[in-house]
């Protein structure tokens, strides 16, 4: 058994864990590693935004082009495309995909088959809009968590392979004890989100220490009776506090919330599902955890049917990020879109 946090990235700490020396962790679980030479890595949300669907073929026309984009030299080393349907009616299509470091990203995000493609006028009009959500965290300050050791989903997949089983899991506070900053630095925000822009393009800003957490679920490789068991039991509850930060988070501190769903390139759905969630601080998100209803309804949901699962695969990365290594565009984007809600436009100076 083993830290989380891997050797090269340990220093002495200066702040306390939440579990003590001799804690030792119910069941195993790992997390991914990556070489020395992987010092920062890079997450793109690129989305697609229509209403209704007389608009639905033209924004998979939109989305293909965005995963052909992805196949260029210097594309992602791994990617997934997801639809859900946000607080205000709009349905969406993103595609996230993962790079290992920013200078393969800012090579690819500078052929002009990408960043032409982006910034044309063309973008601005027409029955859809499209938003990128880039965030860049540096090793030190994300975690992942992960109770298999295969096929590992999201920046796992751009990782060089697993830890032996890890210390930090099982309790209230594990999350922030794996991330190598939580060793010396609280991690708290400052600054406020940003609007620039007009005419519908408009950029965020973000703020030092905003947290991301992508918290997923695969159940396609369950049987009939597991498939039912997760359908009818587990996946209402969590659907329920999803919907509860999406429609009502913004005052718990969620700037952002999205349950998502797997498709194909087609649009079908796929038995595999993620939360993606923007959170003012990891405060704010470990606080929801902890004490929130809804959160504790779907741990309970979980841990009340655990031993009835054997092929549900649960994970999740948190990210805590600086302010210069977000970068928010939105563009013929309903204003709720994303981190656009609460995002405030600077007054004349």
């Amino acid at each position: 058994m083993e830290s989380a946090i891997d050797t090269h990235l340990q220093c002495p700490r200066t702040l306390t864990r939440r579990a003590g020396e001799d804690y030792r962790p119910p069941f195993p679980v790992w997390v991914a590693r990556a070489g020395e030479d992987v010092t920062q890595v890079v997450m793109g949300y690129l989305g697609v935004q229509y209403r209704g669907e007389e608009h639905r073929d033209t924004a998979f026309a939109v989305l293909r082009q965005i995963v052909d984009q992805f196949g260029l030299p210097d594309g992602p080393g791994t990617w997934d495309v997801t639809h859900h349907r946000d607080a205000a009616g709009a349905d969406n299509l993103v595609a996230v995909g993962y790079w290992r470091d920013p200078g393969t990203y800012g090579r690819w995000l500078a052929r002009p088959e990408v960043a032409g493609w982006w910034d044309a006028d063309e973008r601005l009009t027409g029955d859809v809009g499209v938003f990128r959500e880039i965030l860049s965290p540096r090793v030190d300050g994300f975690e992942t968590l992960y109770p298999f050791t295969d096929r590992l989903p999201g920046v796992g997949g751009v990782m060089d392979g697993v830890s032996d089983e890890i210390e930090e899991h099982a309790y209230w506070g594990s999350m922030r004890d794996r991330i190598p900053r939580s060793q010396t630095d609280r991690m708290r925000p400052s600054g406020e989100l940003t609007a620039q822009g007009g005419g519908g393009r408009v950029v965020v800003r973000g703020h030092d220490d905003l947290a991301l957490i992508r918290s997923g679920q695969d159940w396609s490789d369950a049987g009939p009776e597991e498939h039912e068991l997760y359908e009818t039991e587990v996946e209402p509850a969590l659907r329920a506090a999803m919907d509860f930060l999406r429609d009502r988070g913004q005052r718990l501190g969620c700037y952002s919330n999205r349950y998502v769903r797997y498709i194909d390139l087609d649009g079908t759905p796929l038995d595999k599902t993620y939360a993606i969630s923007h959170w003012r601080s990891l405060d704010r998100l470990e606080q929801w955890a902890e004490t929130h209803p809804t959160h504790l309804r779907v741990f309970v949901a979980f841990v009340s049917l655990a031993r009835r699962f054997t092929t549900l695969r649960l994970y999740h990365e948190v990210s805590v990020v600086r302010a210069d290594e977000q970068y928010y565009e939105y563009v013929n984007c309903h204003p709720a879109t994303g981190l656009l809600r609460d995002a405030t436009v600077p007054g004349p100076s």
